[in-house]
């Protein structure tokens, strides 16, 4: 029990996290599975999305894996013909991946698909509280990243 006699996983902040992931997730993701991909390849097309070309380091982060599967899911996107990568002379991890025409096709319905779905969730929340509640994780994913 917590100090106010809620039970601790009512209480415990990576708990609720979890849990709130999950079921906000999941009705979304078996869009992304309907569409043919994992979530490891979703997550990536949709952060090379911006247009931004990014390492496969920088991917890691981003997409919550670590950095031998995610070479593994660019490699399975390239070979699809969905993304391509700048090959680094020295490092692998280091070469800039980005979409091709084909990702960007691929992932843009998806990215609507994302949108609509998030809208349908907040929707259960005022505009004022929806902003509080993505101000709040985006302070604490960067206070977490700062203290590691």
């Amino acid at each position: 029990m917590s100090a106010d006699g809620a039970p601790f996983v009512d209480d415990y902040l990576a708990y609720l996290l979890a849990r709130a992931s999950t079921l906000v997730s999941d009705e979304f993701h078996r869009e992304v599975a309907a569409a043919g991909l994992g979530v490891l390849e979703w997550r990536v097309l949709a952060t090379l999305s911006d247009a931004q070309a990014r390492t496969i380091n920088q991917l890691t982060d981003i997409v919550l894996a670590k950095q031998p599967t995610v070479t593994k899911v660019v490699d399975r996107l390239e070979a699809a013909g969905d993304v391509v990568r700048g090959e680094s002379a020295t490092d692998r991890r280091q070469s800039l991946v980005r979409l091709t025409d084909a990702g960007v096709a691929r992932v843009t319905p998806l990215l609507a698909s994302a949108r609509r779905h998030e809208a349908r969730v907040l929707a259960r929340f005022g505009q004022t509280q929806s902003a509080q509640l993505k101000d709040s994780l985006r302070e604490l994913i960067e206070q977490m990243t700062h203290h590691r």
